[in-house]
C-alpha cells in the first residue's frame, strides 16, 4: 500500500530575536547540534514520607540496602533502579554503574523483575491499589535477583498527554565571554517557558545555539559575543495524571529521583546513533498505547502517544469470534499474520467460545485468513493515524527516513513488511543490544523503554538531570520574579 499522502516540509526556521523573548517556533531542524542538555531530562521530585523498616523485608526478604548516591551521574558503585509501567506489563531493572565516562558500556545489570500490569489504561493510572502491588512485584523480583534493594528508581512517562514544542530562547552575555552562568540562565529561562501553561517538563535539550545571531554553534562556552540564543525542543506533560504515576511509586515505598519521557527511552534503545543522525521514526507498539519519536541530527525532534495499541487487536479479534480475552491474545500470536498473501490463509483454527450456548467447552472454528484480516484491520486504522500524527508535526521531511519497531506489539508476524508498504519507507524491528549481565530474555523489543531508561543513567553528557545538581526550587511564577529581577 503507498503512503497516505505528501510528507510536507515545514517552515525554515525564523531568525533569532534579541533577549527577552522565547519565540514558539515548529518543524526546523538547526544545522548543527549542540552538545550540553540534549537528551532526555531528568525531572526532580520530592522525597515521600520515610520508608519504614520493614518495607525490604516485605517485597524482598534477605537483600542488603543500598543508598543510591544521586551526587552525580555516572559515579561508579552507584546502584540505579529503573522502572517502567506499561500497560501490559510493569518491568524494573537494578543496575549498577561499573566506571565513570562509559556510558552503557559501563552499566552491568544485577537483576531484573516483570510483572502483568494492572491498574493502567491507555497510559494511565486507573486504580492505584493494583498498578501499587504490579509495582511491588516487580522491584521484588528485581530486588531478589540483585541481591539489593532500592529506595529510588528513574520512571517513564507515557501518560499526561505527552506535548513536544520547538522555541528559541535568547539572553545578554555577561562579561562579553560565554560562561556556564549564561547557559544555565538561557537552559532556566527555556523551562520557565515550557512549564508556563502548568505542565510538568520531562525533557529539555538544545538543538543549536545562536551566537550574535549566528546559528549552528555546537559548544559556545568561553567563546565571544554579546548575546546567546538557543533552538530548543521541550516535552512536557499535564501534572495530574503523572502525580498519580508518582503516588503509585510512593505508596510502594519508592521515591522517584526523576522522570523519563517513554518514547524517547525506547526511541533511545530501539534505534543507532547513526539513524538518530541520518533521520528516524521509531514506533513502540505496546499493549494500549503506541509511542511515537521522531530524531534527526542526533537530537529528539518531536514524540506522542497514540492511546492504540497491541490489546486494541485483540479486542477486535475477541468481538468478531466471540471469544474470550486471553483466547483472542492466542489466536492472535498463534496465526495472525500481515505478510503479503496472509488474508487468503484457508488453515482451519478451532478456539474456545466465550458464553456459547453448547456450554462449556464449545468450539468455534475460523480461518488464519480471517484471523489475519481482523487484525490487519485495526493496523491499517492505526498506521493511518499515526501517519496524519506524523504529518501535522512538520518533521516528516527531517525524520522520516527510515522506521523502527519496537515494543511487544512489534512481534507480530510480517508486522515490518506491512509497515514499509504502507508507509513507503525502509522499515525494521528493533534488536536491542543488551546490557551486560542482562537476561537474553529480557533483551527483547518489548524492553525497548527499560533498557532505555539505561542510557539516562549511563551519561551525564546526554542532559539528565540528577535529582542533586536539578532540584527545582519555588514555582514558576517565583522563578520569573528571579529571571526579571536579574535582567533576563
Amino acid at each position: 500500500m503507498a503512503s497516505t499522502g505528501p510528507w510536507r516540509r515545514p517552515p525554515p526556521s525564523p531568525a533569532g530575536r534579541p533577549c527577552a523573548a522565547i519565540r514558539s517556533i515548529s518543524g526546523w531542524l538547526p544545522a548543527s547540534s549542540c552538545v550540553r542538555g540534549a537528551g532526555p531530562a531528568i525531572v526532580p521530585v520530592g522525597r515521600p514520607r520515610s520508608r519504614p523498616p520493614s518495607a525490604v523485608r516485605d517485597r524482598s526478604v534477605g537483600v542488603s540496602t543500598v543508598a543510591v548516591r544521586l551526587g552525580s551521574a555516572g559515579e561508579a558503585g552507584d546502584v540505579v533502579g529503573l522502572l517502567d509501567i506499561g500497560n501490559g506489563k510493569t518491568a524494573c531493572s537494578i543496575v549498577a554503574l561499573t566506571g565513570p565516562g562509559r556510558g552503557l558500556a559501563g552499566m552491568r545489570v544485577l537483576g531484573v523483575g516483570v510483572e502483568p500490569s494492572r491498574g493502567m489504561k491507555g497510559g494511565l493510572v486507573v486504580e492505584l491499589g493494583e498498578a501499587e502491588q504490579a509495582v511491588r512485584g516487580a522491584v521484588a523480583q528485581a530486588e531478589k535477583a540483585a541481591g539489593v534493594a532500592v529506595e529510588e528508581v528513574f520512571l517513564s512517562v507515557a501518560c499526561g498527554r505527552l506535548r513536544s514544542s520547538t522555541f528559541t530562547a535568547h539572553t545578554e552575555i555577561e562579561g562579553h565571554v560565554v560562561g556556564t552562568g549564561d547557559i544555565e540562565r538561557l537552559m532556566a529561562a527555556a523551562r520557565a517557558h515550557a512549564e508556563r501553561e502548568g505542565r510538568a517538563v520531562l525533557h529539555l535539550g538544545c538543538l543549536s545555539y545562536r551566537l550574535d545571531g549566528a546559528a549552528g554553534v555546537a559548544d559556545p562556552l568561553g567563546m565571544a559575543g554579546r548575546s546567546l540564543g538557543a533552538d530548543l525542543h521541550a516535552v512536557t506533560a499535564d501534572e495530574a495524571p503523572l502525580r498519580n504515576l508518582l503516588h503509585v511509586v510512593e505508596r510502594a515505598y519508592l521515591t522517584a529521583a526523576g522522570f523519563a519521557a517513554a518514547p524517547h527511552a525506547g526511541g533511545l534503545a530501539a534505534t543507532t546513533d547513526e539513524e538518530r543522525r541520518q533521520g528516524v521514526v521509531c514506533l513502540d507498539l505496546g499493549a494500549g498505547t503506541t509511542m511515537i519519536s521522531a530524531f534527526a541530527g542526533g537530537h529528539l525532534l518531536w514524540n506522542e502517544v497514540v492511546p492504540v495499541g497491541g490489546n486494541h487487536a485483540t479486542f477486535d479479534l475477541a468481538q468478531e469470534l466471540g471469544a474470550p480475552a486471553h483466547e483472542a491474545e492466542r489466536l492472535k500470536k498463534e496465526f495472525a499474520s500481515l505478510a503479503r498473501g496472509a488474508d487468503d490463509g484457508r488453515e482451519a483454527v478451532a478456539y474456545a467460545v466465550y458464553g456459547a450456548a453448547g456450554g462449556p467447552g464449545a468450539r468455534g472454528r475460523t480461518t488464519t485468513g480471517e484471523i489475519a484480516a481482523i487484525v490487519r484491520g485495526r493496523m491499517l486504522r492505526l498506521f493511518g493515524h499515526i501517519a496524519g500524527r506524523i504529518d501535522r508535526s512538520g518533521v516528516a521531511s527531517y525524520a522520516m527516513r527510515r522506521i523502527v519497531l519496537c515494543g511487544g506489539g512489534s512481534r507480530l508476524a510480517g508486522l515490518g513488511e506491512f509497515a514499509a508498504d504502507f508507509f513507503a519507507r525502509p522499515v525494521r524491528v528493533a534488536r536491542i543490544e543488551p546490557l551486560e549481565g542482562m537476561p537474553p530474555a529480557f533483551a527483547g523489543p518489548e524492553y525497548a523503554t527499560l533498557l532505555g531508561l539505561a542510557h539516562v543513567a549511563a551519561d551525564p553528557a546526554a542532559g539528565a538531570w540528577w535529582m542533586s545538581s536539578a532540584r527545582q526550587s519555588g514555582s514558576y511564577l517565583k522563578r520569573m520574579g528571579q529571571w526579571l529581577r536579574e535582567g533576563f
